[in-house]
Order: C-alpha cells, then sequence, then structure tokens
C-alpha cells in the first residue's frame, strides 16, 4: 500500500475520531449542536443514540488505524483497509440518503478517494 493511501487512511480515520468526539461529548454542547444542526431539545432526546453512534464511529477509526500496522502478509493491509473503508462508505451513503447529504462528501467521498488509492497504488 502506498503512502498516499496511508495518509488518506489516516485522515479518514482521524474523521471518525473528531465524529466519535462530537456524538459521544459534545453532542448536546454548542459545538456539537452547531456542527449537527441541532436544538438544545433535539440533542437532549437524542444524547445516547448519539453516543452510541460514536461509539461505532470509534469501531471505524480503530479498523482503518489497524489497518495502517504491519500485520505480515502484505495484501493483509490492504484487505483490512478495503474492508473497513468500504464500511465507511455504505455509512456514508445511508447517511446521506436518510439524513443529509453533507454526510456524502464529508464521510464518503474521502473513504472512496482513499479507497482508490488502496487499490490503485
Amino acid at each position: 500500500m502506498s503512502v498516499l493511501a496511508q495518509i488518506l487512511i489516516a485522515f479518514v480515520a482521524l474523521e471518525h475520531v473528531l465524529f466519535l468526539v462530537l456524538e459521544m461529548f459534545l453532542w448536546d454542547k454548542p459545538q456539537g449542536m452547531k456542527v449537527f444542526r441541532n436544538t438544545p431539545e433535539a440533542a437532549a432526546a437524542t444524547k445516547v443514540l448519539a453516543a452510541n453512534q460514536g461509539l461505532y464511529n470509534s469501531f471505524l477509526a480503530a479498523g482503518l488505524v489497524w489497518s495502517l500496522v504491519p500485520v505480515g502478509a502484505p495484501d493483509a493491509a490492504s484487505a483490512i483497509a478495503t474492508f473497513f473503508l468500504l464500511c465507511v462508505i455504505v455509512a456514508g451513503l445511508y447517511g446521506a440518503a436518510s439524513f443529509s447529504r453533507r454526510i456524502l462528501w464529508v464521510q464518503a467521498a474521502p473513504a472512496f478517494i482513499a479507497l482508490l488509492f488502496v487499490w490503485v497504488l
């Protein structure tokens, strides 16, 4: 896997760590409500759901970081990266279809670009 692919994977992983922080710790704070365009009432009512979503984002970030760690067979890292990037893309497509098209560009597009670099370089 190329260094550029690894940098892009690290970027997508970092995004998901930031999503985790926003969803688990800042959901009902001014920063979180601004990012997600939430009201205090809606944030309070959905705080537990958002924390659960943040936890899932941590799993995606962990899997992407795992793909950056040398694990033996050269193709293993690419396979791990492919799986987790596809998970991010599917989640992004679902989020874009069900909640906001902005998710397509913030979540799915960077993962798709990283995946192209994993496969091509």
